[in-house]
């Protein structure tokens, strides 16, 4: 470490952590006491308003702060996700703790930087516990966060579960990044689709073929980014009544796409909103027996049909190995 980093990491120390003893500080910075004397002197010639107290060593004047450090705008957008993510994860005293550092850290942004990070801020939110995404994930991610910031339009295969075959193939599509939502582990970008003419949501791990457009867009105005946006498309209800035995473990793990769950008498009701029955098809059948779908009849039959073909399945290994 060189003087002039080793100066600045002086003030830093005696600003965050109060009185330090000069052989405290040497033992830090791996120097020699006789340095740090020379340090302090150095300090207190460049104006640096320094207290000395013999057994207790140096802190700063009270009221005495280093000016704001300067943030680019990835590494200010990262601050206030963190504060953020911490305001939905604790209670209302870290959360007030953390509302609080947020508006400081935007409040010392350069007005030229305030407003990429707004839209930055504005267009990723966090649900949920993270993941290690995936290399090809990763790169996706990038792009995207490229596509929002310059509103630009993109273009990509998508797969969906039951478009894995030659009945349903993938689709290509258009759309117009309007945000990013990391949610249940996963990657979500949210915007309007022009194969469907409305907003849409795409996970990032079903995305093929991924390129940024030269078209632009303007982002409604009215857009947020939230975790009821990314269902704003669904218009399905399902309604699920789960075993009381598995109700704690059911709120543990819920779909993305619950928007309600309650007790009941009967047990534990969810209430889903999806585009089709299928986004919620493997979920259910995860719960096994210990689940029963109200509504609608259009899932009933079709969890009945994948449960009578899966039995076929077991009564053919059986057989096979009866012979």
């Amino acid at each position: 470490m060189n003087k002039t980093d080793r100066l600045l990491a002086i003030v830093l120390e005696l600003q965050g952590r109060g009185w330090r003893r000069a052989e405290d500080l040497a033992e830090t910075f791996e120097t020699s006491k006789r340095t740090i004397y020379r340090d302090i002197q150095a300090l207190g010639q460049a104006g640096v308003p320094l207290l000395s107290t013999p057994g207790r060593g140096y802190a700063l004047m009270a009221g005495y702060f280093l000016p704001p450090l300067s943030f680019t705008a990835d590494e200010a957008t990262i601050l206030l996700l963190g504060s953020d993510l911490m305001a939905q994860s604790f209670d209302a005293q870290y959360r007030a703790a953390a509302e609080s550092a947020s508006r400081k850290i935007a409040g010392v942004l350069p007005e030229k930087q305030r407003e990429p990070v707004r839209a930055l801020q504005g267009s990723l939110r966090f649900i949920g516990s993270g993941s290690q995404d995936r290399p090809d994930v990763q790169a996706r991610l990038q792009q995207l966060r490229r596509a929002i910031l310059e509103c630009r339009r993109v273009r990509f295969r998508y797969q969906t579960r039951h478009s894995r075959d030659d009945t349903h193939p993938a689709t290509e599509r258009e759309a117009d990044p309007y945000g990013l939502i990391h949610a249940n582990a996963a990657w979500y970008i949210t915007g309007y689709c022009h194969l469907r003419h409305d907003v849409r949501s795409f996970r990032l791990e079903r995305m093929d073929d991924l390129v940024l457009l030269d078209q632009t867009f303007s982002r409604p105005a009215n857009f947020t980014i939230h975790q009821e946006g990314i269902k704003e498309a669904e218009s399905l209800i399902v309604r699920a009544l789960f075993a009381p035995a598995v109700a704690r473990w059911v709120q543990e793990t819920p779909s993305f796409y619950t928007v309600a769950q309650e007790a009941t008498p009967e047990g534990w009701l969810v209430t889903l909103r999806v585009r089709q029955e299928r986004d919620v098809l493997q979920w259910l059948l995860g719960w096994g027996r210990h689940v029963r779908v109200l509504e609608p009849a259009s899932l009933q039959q079709l969890v009945a049909e994948e449960a009578e073909a899966m039995r076929h399945v077991y009564e053919e290994q059986a057989n096979r190995l009866e012979m």
